[in-house]
């Protein structure tokens, strides 16, 4: 058996692509551990192999031990890492992006440092949530205006569909269990969708702080893309749950939450909108994008030069080193 020192770096060739993953992995009371290129997960029922590279988030439960090897092989394979309570998911950590290309996140920048172009994302942001409605022209305040309006109906349209009492959003954080059953669905679902959305943005490339509607958090564009599927998808799969009882709810949620995801290939349709997003001229969603692991150098009127050459003088072409 080869020792960690002698294992090859992976290739971007060997990665799985975002949207081909599993959307996330729940293990809780094991020791997780490295064979080769895959996980193991260990309790006293015996030993399970996960191979790494197919993981998009892998929540790690109560009772769960992590060994570096693991930490390092997730690493490698760009898979991030959710530490959850028992009630809830919080994001601690996560793996290097699976692109090689700085192209997302440039386009990000420039979107988010002009006004105009960060308020025209933040617009189609919600006409991706509402395709019934048209925000051109509405300011900030008018969009989060409409998007609570619209929260409201959503809330009390499910809660006539499912028969689930519903008496308004009740959340004190670190208090999971204070709210009712429909709540503590709710919650389960957002924070779930959370760590999700973290996982496709950082393996993206993207950065996860530089929102278009958020501010201010390290997490902005997380909660950006996160809330672009609340009304389809997370809000109406907790009233579902909630209607089956009010046993053992968290779980319950993210169960239900994963088998809607790969029922609506949700990883393949994040990834394309991100890159409708940002890249709106350019992308097109079945479009991979340009993924090469390339490094060039800035050079004047926005060009762009290759790298590893000294450019002193007429006579160009030789290396730095």
């Amino acid at each position: 058996m080869s020792t960690p020192a002698q294992r090859p770096a992976l290739t971007p060739r060997q990665l799985t692509r975002t949207d081909e993953r599993l959307s996330f992995v729940y293990l809780e009371r094991c020791t997780v551990h490295r064979d080769a290129n895959a996980i193991t997960a260990q309790d006293a029922e015996g030993t399970t192999h996960i191979p790494s590279a197919t993981i998009g988030t892998l929540l790690l439960g109560p009772g769960t031990r992590v060994t570096h090897q693991a930490m390092s092989v997730l690493g490698e394979t760009g898979a991030a890492v959710c530490w959850v309570g028992e009630h809830g998911v919080r994001y601690y950590a996560s793996g290097r992006a699976l692109s090689r290309s700085s192209a997302l996140v440039e386009a990000q920048a420039r979107q988010w440092a002009n006004p105009r172009s960060r308020l025209a994302v933040a617009r189609e942001m919600y006409r991706l949530r509402f395709p019934d409605e048209d925000p051109a022209g509405l300011t900030r305040h008018e969009l989060l205006g409409r998007e609570g309006r619209r929260l409201k109906d959503c809330y009390r349209a499910q809660a006539a569909r499912t028969g689930v009492p519903w008496r308004g959003r009740r959340y004190t954080p670190g208090d999971f269990a204070g709210g009712d059953a429909v709540n503590q669905a709710i919650t389960a679902a957002a924070q779930c969708m959370y760590g999700i959305a973290h996982a496709v943005v950082t393996s993206l490339g993207c950065s996860p702080a530089l929102g278009f509607i958020h501010s201010g958090h390290e997490l902005s564009f997380v909660l950006d893309i996160a809330d672009l599927y609340k009304t389809e998808i997370g809000i109406p799969l907790a009233f579902d749950v909630a209607a089956q009882g009010e046993e053992d709810v968290g779980s319950r949620t993210r169960r239900a939450l994963r088998d809607r995801i790969t029922e609506t290939s949700l990883l393949s349709r994040c990834v394309d909108d991100i890159k409708r997003l940002l890249l709106p001229q350019t992308t097109t969603p079945s479009d991979p994008g340009d993924d090469r692991d390339v490094v060039t150098l800035h050079s004047d009127h926005n060009h762009q030069v290759a790298s590893g050459v000294n450019y002193d003088g007429p006579d160009y072409g030789d290396e730095l080193w």
